[in-house]
């Protein structure tokens, strides 16, 4: 079971398709492609968000607290088994520093871990502090699906400093329906027409150079969530249609999550 953390800060900012490919070419002066992103193209990130009966993770998150946390399941390929790898993950944010956990394992492990409770095995010392947070998240949080969240990314890392990353993120879809990944890519736009979100991710300061850029073309700091845009639309569709909100039933139970139909 492959393990991952960071420890970074993030900035995000909502661009236009002009000032996206503005910024690409000097970008590639400090900065070099992902590994998937080479020749231009793009690579995929599927997600399904996980919450409270009463979306409290998301409310609270939406408030600004000090400390705040989410928990979603990600994929790179829309998986075609229960043994297709996926990485369960723990996002922390305290005073504008994010920290990210997350573990490698089956699709299977990862419903029975999130659904009943079954830990993943831990192979070294490491995976076991991980499964160890994940559990007692999971255990101070009683979770369901509550959003599908997919999108195309570009990546670039810094040529001096790999710890330094920005990334864009297009064609942004979303729904509430059908909470799972093998179920593949389907759902509403959450970004305007020809908008990308920006994000630069950093351990240290922000580069001259790219601050000078930013400035120069008018690119500003904006505070933008995926999850948290999506429940908002969410909440204004539901207002719109005189609805209330009846937290007990938001989600359906889904015994067959695990014997789906291939």
């Amino acid at each position: 079971m492959a393990i991952t953390t960071f420890k970074r800060f993030e900035m995000k900012f909502l661009i236009s398709k002009e000032q996206f490919q503005m910024l690409q070419q000097k970008i590639l002066e400090y900065m070099n492609p992902d590994e998937y992103c080479k020749n231009g193209t793009n690579y995929s990130i599927y997600n399904i968000y996980y919450d409270t009966f009463d979306n409290k993770i998301i409310r609270t998150s939406l408030s600004k607290p000090c400390y705040k946390e989410k928990l979603r399941l990600r994929s790179y390929t829309t998986p075609t088994s229960m043994d297709s790898k996926v990485y369960l993950e723990l996002k922390k944010k305290t005073a504008g520093i994010v920290h990210k956990r997350r573990a490698s394992m089956t699709l299977q492990e990862a419903y029975e871990f999130i659904e009943w409770g079954k830990r993943p095995a831990g192979k070294n010392y490491m995976s076991r502090q991980v499964i160890n947070e994940l559990d007692y998240f999971l255990s101070k949080n009683e979770v369901f699906p509550a959003a599908y969240i997919s999108y195309t990314r570009m990546a670039f890392f810094g040529k001096n400093d790999k710890d330094f990353r920005i990334t864009f993120d297009s064609n942004i879809i979303t729904r509430r329906n059908d909470l799972y990944l093998e179920k593949g890519c389907s759902g509403e736009q959450l970004l305007e027409n020809g908008q990308y979100l920006m994000e630069v991710k950093i351990s240290r300061s922000v580069p001259l150079w790219l601050a000078e850029l930013l400035a120069d073309l008018k690119i500003y700091k904006t505070s933008f969530s995926k999850y948290g845009n999506e429940y908002k639309n969410y909440c204004e569709k539901t207002r719109a249609k005189g609805l209330n909100f009846n937290f007990s039933s938001k989600f359906i139970s889904q015994p067959d999550r695990l014997c789906p139909n291939y």
